[in-house]
């Protein structure tokens, strides 16, 4: 039995291979369309949910998964491991962070002795993605619960999201504009570009180039900025559009000082607000 296990939500984008790798649990966010619920990532993919939305007819909503879920997931690792360390998505945008402490207190009622720690990222998609893979990293070369909690703090003050919109008509139709609401009356004529910060763990809107190109080269700019010479793990996120994503993943390989650098499709949780077309860029800057 191992010490720690290592769980978190489907919006961390983690690719396919590295879960299984490093056994992460992943537990599924829905996706709500005509009236019926798609567990994400498992009973539809996000380019079933891109390609639904491109319609532009009836968009899809999202939603938590359920106490429940978590639940099924903490009885399973506690049958594998001595601690449950579950890293959730930021709280300020979403309850997966409450439903999970749901979860872990009807755990503990059932076993009092399981033990379950929920950490809030304050991150989203990849830059969750990498707080978790560092923590079952830690996890599978024997840390124990403490150590593996320290490495994902330690990971969250070094990952950031930079994300383009291809438009901000899905923002404005899901009245999720918010703090982009200065930008809605040019809706088609810019290509925003919005930061996440674990600091706030809030989604800002940072520039609004009109093209594409010039939105990639003031993403990579800023990246830049942010990295310099410094070690990074990139994933690069793409809503429908793997082809561009494949050409801004290799502007990064020749750019940046790549020791792990993954392309994945952008979480349908906030794909669903975001549109398809996005681009985005999640980065986990390793040394200063």
């Amino acid at each position: 039995m191992r010490k720690v296990a290592v769980m978190t939500d489907s919006t961390c984008c983690l690719p396919a291979d590295l879960v299984k790798q490093y056994d992460i649990e992943v537990v599924p966010l829905i996706i709500n369309y005509q009236g019926k619920s798609f567990r994400d990532g498992v009973d539809i993919t996000p380019s079933e949910v891109y390609e639904i939305m491109r319609l532009k007819k009836d968009l899809p909503t999202t939603s938590t998964a359920s106490p429940a879920a978590f639940l099924k997931s903490y009885r399973e690792l506690n049958q594998k491991a001595e601690s449950i360390l579950c890293i959730t998505l930021t709280s300020l945008q979403s309850k997966t962070h409450e439903t999970a402490l749901v979860a872990k207190n009807l755990a503990q009622e059932e076993q009092p002795q399981m033990t379950i720690e929920v950490m809030d990222s304050r991150s989203v998609a990849g830059a969750l993605g990498f707080i978790a893979l560092e923590a079952a990293r830690a996890a599978s070369g024997g840390a124990g619960l403490a150590e593996v909690i320290s490495v994902a703090r330690n990971v969250m003050g070094r990952v950031s999201l930079l994300a383009m919109l291809d438009t901000l008509y899905y923002l404005e139709r899901g009245g999720r504009v918010g703090k982009a609401a200065a930008w809605a009356g040019s809706l088609l004529q810019v290509k925003p570009i919005l930061e996440h910060s674990p600091v706030t763990g809030e989604t800002m809107p940072v520039a609004r180039p009109r093209t594409r190109a010039n939105a990639v080269a003031y993403m990579l700019k800023m990246m830049e900025e942010r990295v310099k010479d410094a070690e990074v793990q990139v994933m690069v996120h793409h809503a429908g559009e793997p082809g561009e994503a494949e050409k801004l993943k290799k502007s990064i390989a020749s750019r940046f000082n790549c020791t792990g650098l993954y392309t994945t499709e952008f979480t349908p949780m906030m794909g669903v607000h975001t549109g398809p077309g996005l681009l985005g860029i999640s980065y986990y800057r390793k040394t200063d």
